[in-house]
């Protein structure tokens, strides 16, 4: 009979089947006849605690730590049953709780498949299409392996079941709240949009978490695991990065050091080719929560500082290879632009009333709706009043995208805006000095204001990390740059200033270079000074580098008749040198 019981799921048993079950399991008679008379049903007993115990008079100490300990693994065999498994490219099997099962299957999260991770670079690298979904199931799972560990190597920490389901729960629904291709959405368009307002993306994912509770029904699935409204608010908090000791472990303002980094970078190099360094699990192993000024703080043993460097130097490659390249920069711009032209134009349904792009931010009824599949919502519209945007995204597909005409790093932070560079580009450069060539405008030219760093603006991100040694593994210390290498950055910040013109035809992209260049030329006050180098070349904005476009009039004053200096030379210049007309 207490065979036939079990295959039945346990919170649908009755008074009888409970009291079979329990019979079956060794219990005394008496145990067993109090739970017949107060009629408890399977439903009641994972809610089963101790003093409720007492209260039924069952109050020897024997007895009611072997119900509690009948009743915790008939707990863990019911979720081990409800579990389900995924196959992750990065991480493996993936062994998720069921109520985050009940999460990933709602609308809201599914809404995660149809936002790219790294928006515009799958248009620069083919193998950049996954998206925010599987990023966000990686983050849950890591979130729970740093926090189990956490809580099996330091049981004093009174780490229980349900804070670690509230920090996996965190990780899964940390990027609800991302818009279509991801980071353009909250750093260009909304502040194009929306420039009175400071939103990030995080703000919709506690907007959107909540929003997927209550559609969903799933606030009694919470209290069926024991999480109430106070590990919601947990949640939220964990998901914002607010909480000033644990939130380390997902969002972690302090030093930079998540399991969201983790698993984004692990997945994006392996997406994009890129080697990735960084040993997330080597870190793990070595992980303790040690007081740093009376306040707890997650620490790793003191040689693990080269794997942390590791770790944001490979954030730092991942900028300048893929997240900034200069291509998928410019591909978002002009998509950002697509989407501002359509923003008065397209309206998603919302909770009382349609809703514009730039609205949709405080509305989740329409922002669920809001994804990548906004680009050919335009792409293939017919709508005149689509028009303009409709011609940039078809611009993209057909690779007919802004040149980049140059790029300068500059010795100074430049705080100013772009539309202010861009017009002090364009006033830099008389129109005699432009001779035959057209006059650019404002409007021709789009100037992108680049910061590369370790994650910390310019400070390096070590500084506020901990460490613990071998001899004293309770003592939080700190490691200073030169205890590690003389080979580290001496700068933990730089900026490029990148300028494209829209216009594509080679005269016009021959005016552009002169007027960027010039302006250049202008930021250097102290022009022919020496330095301990010789004399100085540069300017405070740096001089500009890199390949301007192609068959530009510099990269064509070489001297023809020298073979040396054609082998520089790009292939339509050599057939020009060789073949003149």
């Amino acid at each position: 009979m207490a065979l036939q019981m079990t295959k039945k799921p346990h919170g649908s048993w009755s008074s009888a089947e409970v009291s079979d079950f329990l019979q079956g399991k060794g219990l005394s008679e008496t145990v067993v006849r109090v739970f017949k008379e107060h009629k408890i049903e399977g439903r009641h007993l994972l809610k089963m605690t101790q003093q409720d115990l007492t209260d039924m008079g069952i109050k020897a100490v024997g007895e009611q730590k072997d119900i509690l300990q009948l009743l915790k693994a008939l707990q863990d065999q019911t979720q081990r049953n409800q579990e389900k498994v995924f196959n992750d490219p990065i991480h493996g099997h993936i062994e998720l709780h069921p109520l985050m099962v009940k999460i990933i299957d709602t609308p809201q999260f599914q809404r995660l498949r149809y936002i790219k991770q790294l928006g515009g670079a799958y248009y620069v690298f083919p193998g950049a299409a996954h998206n925010r979904f599987e990023h966000s199931i990686g983050v849950g799972h890591l979130a729970g392996e740093l926090v189990e560990t956490l809580q099996k190597k330091q049981p004093e920490l009174d780490i229980t079941d349900k804070d670690v389901l509230c920090i996996k729960i965190a990780g899964l629904c940390h990027d609800l709240g991302h818009g279509p291709f991801s980071h353009m959405f909250d750093r260009h368009f909304i502040p194009k949009k929306r420039p009175d307002i400071k939103w990030k993306h995080e703000q919709a994912s506690v907007a959107m978490f909540d929003h997927l509770l209550n559609e969903n029904a799933l606030r009694p699935e919470f209290e069926r695991f024991e999480l109430m409204e106070e590990d919601t608010v947990f949640i939220k908090e964990q998901i914002a990065g607010l909480m000033a000791k644990d939130s380390s472990i997902v969002a972690n303002k302090r030093n930079g050091i998540d399991v969201d980094k983790w698993d984004y970078f692990a997945r994006d190099c392996y997406c994009l080719g890129i080697p990735n360094n960084f040993d997330m699990k080597r870190y793990m192993k070595f992980a303790r929560v040690i007081p740093v000024n009376d306040r707890k703080q997650i620490c790793t043993r003191d040689k693990e500082v080269a794997n942390l460097y590791e770790m944001f130097h490979t954030r730092s490659s991942l900028h300048r290879s893929a997240y900034q390249h200069k291509t998928t920069k410019v591909i978002e711009l002009m998509v950002c632009e697509a989407l501002v032209k359509a923003d008065d134009h397209l309206l998603f349904p919302g909770k009382d009333r349609p809703m514009k792009m730039s609205e949709a931010i405080y509305d989740m009824h329409a922002y669920t709706r809001l994804t990548d599949y906004v680009f050919h919502q335009i792409l293939l519209s017919t709508e005149p009043e689509l028009e303009e945007s409709r011609k940039l995204l078809q611009a993209v597909e057909r690779r007919e995208l802004y040149k980049c005409i140059g790029q300068t790093q500059p010795s100074i932070e430049i705080s100013k805006q772009t539309p202010v560079l861009a017009q002090e580009i364009i006033s830099s450069l008389d129109e005699d000095d432009l001779g035959d060539l057209p006059r650019i405008t404002v409007d021709d030219i789009l100037v992108d204001v680049t910061t590369f760093d370790y994650g910390k603006g310019d400070k390096n991100p070590i500084d506020f990390m901990s460490f613990y040694t071998k001899d004293d593994p309770h003592q939080a210390t700190k490691v200073g740059k030169h205890q590690v290498s003389q080979m580290l950055p001496q700068r933990f910040k730089e900026q490029h200033i990148r300028v494209y013109c829209k216009k594509r035809d080679q005269r016009s992209l021959q005016a552009a270079w002169k007027y960027f260049t010039r302006w250049c030329e202008k930021q250097t006050p102290n022009k022919g000074e020496e330095s301990d180098d010789g004399p100085i070349a540069s300017t405070p904005y740096g001089t500009p580098y890199g390949t301007p476009f192609k068959d530009s009039p510099d990269r064509l004053k070489a001297d023809f008749s020298d073979p040396n200096e054609r082998q520089n030379l790009p292939p339509k210049a050599k057939r020009q040198c060789l073949f003149p007309h």
